[in-house]
């Protein structure tokens, strides 16, 4: 429907630039996942298993949050994560889209199960206090949806989806790509500090 391409139009121009810029993890896979909120009934979000490569503005599904698919090209079905970016949009009126990627450093202390400090000022205001680790479940269960809701009560911009990658949200896209690309920051910052073994000087905050 054309009242919609705006929003698929902002959810493949973010999956474009995710992509290149290697916050997949792969140029050539489908990983990760992207949305933007329609209204509050429904979301446009990345179809499943479509390499970003081969991905055309028909392809990103507009999906409403009781699960029913109101616009979706054929043999295309919403990401399977599309439970969790309904959740999050559902308990956090003020965010408008969500950004879940495989970014390397990010995903460092996804597998290590560990989360990032404040360390500096803008880090700080921008994703919270610290970038905290949302528990464990299979890619795309209910399970992981709801460990997910669970945890971003805490009204931070930033987490990290443990053994999977991260999310970032924002009130606009383009601020939901900011906090990702801080996030990677941070996490690359932290992980080659904690290589020397010398202690981290974090930011006083309480």
């Amino acid at each position: 429907m054309f009242k919609y391409k705006a929003y698929k139009k902002e959810v493949l121009d973010a999956s474009l630039w995710l992509s290149r810029h290697g916050y997949f993890g792969s140029s050539r896979g489908s990983g990760g996942n992207v949305s933007v909120r329609v209204d509050n009934t429904k979301m446009a979000i990345t179809p499943s298993a479509v390499k970003y490569q081969d991905l055309f503005i028909d392809n990103i599904c507009i999906v409403g949050f009781d699960n029913k698919e109101i616009k979706i090209k054929k043999n295309r079905k919403p990401s399977i994560e599309a439970g969790m970016h309904r959740i999050i949009y559902r308990k956090r009126p003020e965010i408008n889209a969500i950004v879940h990627t495989h970014q390397t450093y990010g995903s460092v202390f996804a597998i290590l199960n560990m989360p990032i400090p404040a360390l500096f000022d803008e880090v700080s205001w921008a994703l919270g206090k610290t970038i905290e680790v949302i528990p464990y479940a299979l890619s795309g269960s209910q399970e992981l949806a709801t460990n997910v809701g669970a945890k971003i009560s805490n009204n931070a911009s930033a987490y990290i989806i443990q053994n999977h990658g991260i999310l970032a949200l924002g009130k606009s896209m383009d601020e939901a790509l900011l906090h990702a690309e801080l996030l990677e920051k941070v996490a690359q910052i932290y992980c080659l500090a904690l290589s020397t073994g010398k202690p981290i000087c974090e930011l006083p905050i309480s």
